[in-house]
């Protein structure tokens, strides 16, 4: 599966295979039985991340030609329903951790983008005077709302949300599943944001942790991914397993990556033409560049020592 973000951005899942280099390139060999082994190339140079699952070995050949081509590596789960390790190209842009680092200095730009997480994530406008106080409350609204319908829907009592780990034996079959699956969430958006070369602890609503900001994306297919499997589970004897197992059919959370890295951009830049998108989507970058509080970027590569007179 390789699915493409404008022009130069896309992502390869791995999973039961070797991953070698030969002569022509970097190759997946897949043992189909004794006799037999079938290869499939993989098209490094067009590829921004290969999702490495269960069962893949790789070559450090292989691992030199994947940097040398600005392709990052990521260990995943079954599915991409975990994010275990990571290995990024030294050409890897700093282009989206640069304007993430920019938005989530600047309180005022923070608050907007938290605002814009939440028209996002519920498809609704926010008063333009909003506080972040209020626009807490106006989330727990909403979610309220949505675990009362959706266990109306699902002919369940009244629900509570419960995470705490030290509870974790007593919570009902929906809180299970829905914790599950919401880590396997945590998984792929992690993936997508290191493919971009974004931070995953610069949180713009959760702050605090390592994962701050896989969070915040996170929560924005919440609502639609994981909470209406977590409900139609609430009759499963094993709901953790059954949601983990349902969330990797079919690559489902790996075909989420695409429309994670364009919602990600679209907050961390929203002004950002496809002309624009396509130019900072690219890997390699000829230079390092000199920054200037005044000027901006200057080119590296000169001497700046002023003349003597």
């Amino acid at each position: 599966m390789l699915p493409r973000i404008a022009d130069s951005l896309s992502f390869l899942y791995l999973d039961m295979v070797r991953v070698v280099q030969d002569d022509t390139g970097v190759c997946a060999q897949i043992r189909v039985d004794e006799q037999r082994t079938d290869t499939v190339y993989i098209p490094t140079a067009a590829l921004s991340c290969l999702l490495l699952g269960p069962g893949v070995s790789i070559t450090t050949r292989a691992m030199a030609t994947l940097a040398r081509h600005g392709t990052s590596v990521v260990m995943t789960g079954a599915g991409g329903v975990r994010t275990y390790a990571s290995v990024l190209p030294d050409s890897l842009s700093t282009t989206w951790l640069e304007r993430q680092v920019h938005a989530y200095a600047d309180t005022e730009r923070r608050l907007a983008v938290a605002v814009d997480m939440y028209e996002m994530r519920f498809d609704d406008d926010v008063p333009a005077d909003v506080t972040l106080d209020v626009l807490r409350g106006m989330e727990g609204q909403r979610m309220k709302t949505l675990y009362r319908l959706l266990a109306q829907q699902h002919g369940i009592g009244r629900f509570r949300r419960n995470y705490h780990p030290d509870q974790w034996q007593e919570q009902d079959p929906v809180n299970l599943a829905l914790s599950a699956a919401n880590t396997c969430l945590y998984g792929i958006v992690h993936a997508a944001l290191i493919a971009l070369g974004c931070s995953p602890a610069l949180g713009f609503v959760h702050t605090g942790k390592q994962h701050a900001f896989v969070y915040d994306i996170a929560d924005l297919y919440k609502a639609e991914v994981t909470l209406p499997l977590a409900f139609a589970l609430n009759g499963s004897a094993n709901p953790e397993q059954d949601s983990r197992r349902k969330l990797r059919e079919n690559l489902r959370l790996v075909q989420l990556l695409p429309r994670i890295v364009r919602d990600v951009q679209a907050l961390l830049h929203p002004d950002t033409t496809d002309t624009e998108q396509a130019r900072t989507d690219r890997r390699s970058v000829d230079l390092v560049h000199l920054w200037d509080p005044k000027a901006g970027v200057l080119p590296a590569g000169v001497n700046y020592a002023r003349e003597q007179s």
